[in-house]
């Protein structure tokens, strides 16, 4: 068996999850299409656990997408009623009514377990329905005062890719919302599933959702990205090395500022911030999906000691590991009892 296939077995035993994207008129065709490629698309290499893909209509009929296409959806709003995540892939404005029918049917799936995410200004969507109360959400820049000012009940965080509140999940411009549906997509399958996405796709395999929004150059170009995707691929297979600024310049065959500039440009941070946040994600995986003590899983990701596990997941996460084992394997067999 393909190492991905036992990778899909291992890692999900319940139902394979169904995603529903909402389409409505005025939709954001952009932000639709992010939605589309990484939930919609078959994918046999990563066996036959991937997720079902529905589009839901908030309107009846034809409706009018933006740049001049229009589009007939097969499903309603019925299909929340079945969905494991709902998408809302942007809205028609920030000042647009939100129909009180979609409010219900979000917080009805909500209520019922469905995980709800928005990108870029369907927030405004989730903030409407009153799912996001209480909680911590970002969208695109230029709607964070808006969004501060129309629902003073939710905590905005301004500056990020997006944010993850557990079964709500908030992305900042339409770009980000590649980088959240990829992060659902390490969430659910894990690292490596990810990075199999993220290659099809050509792009970082990851950005941190505390990354900021004002990234002031692009990513690499084409002949970087290739080199870049190159060495990721390695990093991943080699978390538990020490790997130093000039090994890895010497790799890419780059001068050490060279380097440490573009790859900052590519993902947003340092080698070593990117190293720790995807030694943490390992780590995260192995806590999910082994029994291994947090001991073993230190030495296996590349941190050596179980202390300083515990004190860089603690700072990233805001709880110790034990305690988000705990806290996931209780979500899963809530999931299984449903």
């Amino acid at each position: 068996m393909p190492e991905n296939s036992k990778m899909m077995t291992n890692l999900r035993q319940a139902p394979r999850p169904l995603v529903v994207v909402l389409a409505y008129d005025g939709l954001c065709t952009f932000e639709f299409g992010v939605a589309v490629e990484v939930f919609g698309l078959p994918r046999p290499e990563m066996g036959n656990d991937w997720y079902r893909f529905s589009v839901a209509s908030v309107e009846e009929g034809e409706l009018r997408a933006t740049g001049g296409i229009r589009m007939v959806a097969d499903g309603d709003l019925s299909l929340l009623e079945q969905a494991s995540l709902v998408v809302i892939p942007g809205w028609r404005g920030a000042d647009e009514r939100v129909p009180p029918a979609l409010c219900e049917a979000l917080r009805k799936a909500h209520a019922r377990g469905s995980h709800l995410l928005s990108i870029c200004s369907g927030v405004f969507v989730l903030a409407a329905a009153g799912v996001l109360d209480g909680r911590k959400a970002t969208t695109h820049w230029r709607y964070t005062e808006t969004l501060k000012t129309r629902f003073p009940a939710i905590q905005v965080i301004e500056d990020v890719l997006y944010q993850d509140e557990g079964t709500v999940l908030t992305s900042a411009g339409s770009a980000a919302g590649l980088d959240l549906c990829l992060h659902v997509v390490r969430r659910d399958y894990g690292i490596d599933a990810a990075n199999l996405v993220a290659r099809r796709l050509v792009i970082p395999p990851h950005r941190d959702g505390t990354q900021t929004q004002h990234v002031t150059r692009p990513v690499a170009v084409l002949r970087e990205s290739q080199r870049f995707g190159e060495l990721f691929d390695f990093l991943h297979l080699q978390l538990t090395v020490n790997h130093s600024v000039s090994s890895l310049a010497r790799r890419v065959g780059m001068s050490e500022r060279t380097f440490l500039r573009r790859f900052a440009s590519a993902t947003g941070t340092t080698p070593a911030r990117w190293l720790l946040s995807e030694r943490l994600l390992r780590a995260k995986e192995y806590l999910e999906n082994t029994r291994l003590s947090v001991d073993s899983i230190a030495e296996q990701t590349g941190f050596g000691h179980s202390a300083t596990l515990r004190h860089h997941f603690r700072q990233h996460y805001n709880e110790s590991p034990t305690q988000y084992r705990k806290r996931v394997n209780s979500g899963l067999r809530q999931q299984e009892i449903r």
